[in-house]
């Protein structure tokens, strides 16, 4: 089992940037798939950005792509999502997400991870 905690949220500016990070508590870290998925108000959980257990893969959603980057140091427990140019329609809650794999494959779908963080604010104003 692991328990991951999100930080790094905050309010910036239109154009901005900010890094989040999710820290991960238990044994094992990299054998766990990791993404990073938000939360606007009045609407669904979407997906953001997913990285591979050893991070040699990365999937984004298509309006991210260009501008967010998704990594991961095993050796601190770590996954960090580096938000760049940001847009007001960026604010979310952003959540962390984890699920243990035998693969090396990125997933991108709320259904397929087991383990959540509390999520953290992010709002960008214009």
């Amino acid at each position: 089992q692991v328990q991951l905690v999100e930080s790094g949220g905050g309010l910036v500016q239109a154009g901005g940037s900010l890094r989040l990070s999710c820290a991960a508590s238990g044994r094992a870290f990299s054998w766990y798939a990791m993404g990073w998925f938000r939360q606007a108000p009045g609407k669904e959980r979407e997906f953001v950005a997913g990285i591979s257990r050893s991070g040699g893969s990365t999937a984004y959603a298509d309006s991210v792509k260009g501008r967010f980057t998704i990594s991961r140091d095993n050796a601190k427990n770590t996954v960090y999502l580096q938000m760049n140019s940001l847009k007001p329609e960026d604010t979310a809650v952003y959540y962390c997400a984890a699920v243990w794999m035998n693969t090396v494959l990125v997933r991108t779908q709320e259904s397929e991870y087991d383990y959540w963080g509390q999520g953290t604010q992010v709002t960008v104003s214009s």
